[in-house]
């Protein structure tokens, strides 16, 4: 099956054919950095970093960019309430932006380019569509001409009529309709100032994205992703900016992925509703976040509650007790008999694993298909690691299971710690959170160990009852108790 995706412009599925054979240009709109990125943040950013490393496995080559807006109102704003420097502010937010993606485990862009690093080129940019007759010039600000463009509204499905009824002119502004937006803003007092024709000033929001894409990947582009939110008005400028400049179809596949909702409303900093990344990694593991993430398909929308998240760390933890399991088998093993063709059959489901998952990701990026495959694997290996009537098969399946994580490690960054490693990862943060101190536990439990010894069955299971009411779970074996955070 070839890879299909979702066209936001078409809203069709299409085969993916690349502008150029196994290269791929990719731009994705960043953020804006003046505060802490939030769990709607980090669904676009993981949710394209899969679709950067999945194109990568499939063989292309990808110029993977993905933009920092530093220069805006929302900027400024914090710069004056704060008396901070702007830069000073941006610097710290883009610092703390790539803390955030590492923390989720993400690859980094080959470009993450500054809007600011770019303001000669939108100069330029904006010229040439003053020249071509789709922007015009009003006091010291200039603004794009929505009516010259006679396709406007072609990716967000939005006519002019539609959107004329919902359009006005602010106090201060000159544009000559409602519907106009502006390419340049001239200066005002207190705010940071670029030179250029129309007068001193700084870009639009829009044009950033036009000129970084353009200088980085060409004048076309094979897919333009970023949040639903962003397909009108940001994309919808972006490709009037675009194509008004060169006359050719700026990009071939629109991707957008839905929101993360909090409260049953979209995640937004404007309106406070919001979670941080940060917030979230004091709570739950890296991959119990990403596993949440990509647990649906990227385009639906995600509700971020306790117990979705508890029910994610289930998931991941089932999965990383398969790997322990497996793991173990392996231990020490140096038995490499040949299998005969039932046992080879009984691996089937396991060795057919990696054939599901291009299937699943093929039909537009499909994580959750792909999530859904492995979990009937693991049942298949689970059981024929806890059979044990034959070790043959046993370390058959432990390597077929181990070999096709990797898979999911590659592409979705996912699995790929060792178990041992990831429940200790667990447990330290669960221990960081709990109600309840490692020394108190120890202390509990020698007391339950001297009431079991006294024959005291009722204060021995007090205890126990008190421990898993603060989130432990105790195993009694011949060795010793065991003890464990849920």
């Amino acid at each position: 099956m070839p890879l299909c995706l979702y066209n936001s412009l078409t809203k069709q599925k299409e085969e993916f054919i690349s502008l150029h054979p196994q290269r791929v240009g990719m731009y994705v709109c960043g953020v804006t950095v003046y505060d802490y990125c939030h769990l709607g943040h980090a669904r676009a950013s993981v949710v394209f970093d899969m679709i950067y490393r999945y194109l990568t496995h499939q063989g292309y080559t990808v110029t993977y960019v993905r933009n920092f807006t530093d220069i805006d109102d929302k900027i400024i704003k914090k710069s004056q309430s704060t008396q901070t420097p702007w830069q000073q502010i941006t610097a710290q937010f883009i610092q703390a932006f790539h803390e955030d993606m590492t923390s989720l485990g993400n690859l980094a862009p080959g470009f993450e380019p500054k809007a600011t690093d770019f303001i000669p080129h939108m100069v330029q940019m904006i010229q040439t569509l003053m020249d071509k007759g789709h922007a015009y010039q009003a006091g010291g600000d200039v603004y794009y001409a929505v009516r010259s463009k006679k396709d406007y509204g072609k990716l967000s499905h939005k006519n002019l009529e539609e959107l004329e009824s919902g359009a006005r002119i602010e106090i201060g502004e000159q544009k000559k309709d409602p519907l106009d937006f502006a390419l340049w803003k001239a200066a005002k007092p207190g705010e940071p100032t670029w030179p250029s024709p129309f007068g001193p000033g700084r870009p639009g929001w829009h044009i950033e994205c036009s000129v970084m894409s353009t200088q980085l990947l060409g004048e076309q582009v094979d897919i333009h992703g970023g949040g639903r939110d962003l397909i009108f008005p940001h994309h919808e400028n972006e490709i009037a900016q675009s194509e008004g400049t060169t006359g050719k179809e700026f990009v071939r596949y629109w991707i957008h992925n839905g929101f993360v909702n909090l409260n049953t409303e979209k995640m937004s900093k404007s309106t406070g509703n919001i979670l941080t990344i940060r917030e979230v990694l004091k709570k739950y593991p890296r991959e119990v976040i990403r596993y949440f993430l990509l647990s649906s398909h990227y385009s639906s929308p995600l509700d971020y509650t306790d117990q979705n998240l508890k029910q994610a760390e289930s998931s991941v933890e089932r999965i990383y007790e398969c790997k322990r399991l497996a793991e173990g088998e392996l231990k020490g093993q140096t038995n490499s008999q040949p299998l005969d063709k039932a046992k080879t059959a009984a691996l089937e489901k396991i060795n057919n694993l990696s054939g599901a998952f291009a299937t699943a990701m093929n039909d537009d990026f499909n994580s959750a298909m792909a999530l859904g495959n492995l979990f009937e694997v693991v049942r298949e290996v689970f059981r024929l690691l806890n059979d044990g009537k034959d070790k043959v098969l046993q370390v058959a399946a432990a390597l077929a299971f181990l070999s096709q994580l990797q898979i999911y490690d590659k592409v979705l960054g996912l699995f790929g710690m060792k178990s041992e490693d990831y429940f200790k990862e667990w447990q330290a943060l669960k221990a960081n959170t709990a109600p309840i101190s490692e020394a108190e536990i120890l202390n509990l439990i020698q007391q339950r160990e001297i009431a079991r010894k006294n024959k005291d069955w009722k204060q021995a299971d007090q205890i126990r009852d008190q421990l898993q009411e603060k989130g432990v779970l105790i195993k009694d074996n011949p060795t010793g108790t065991e003890w464990r955070f849920k």
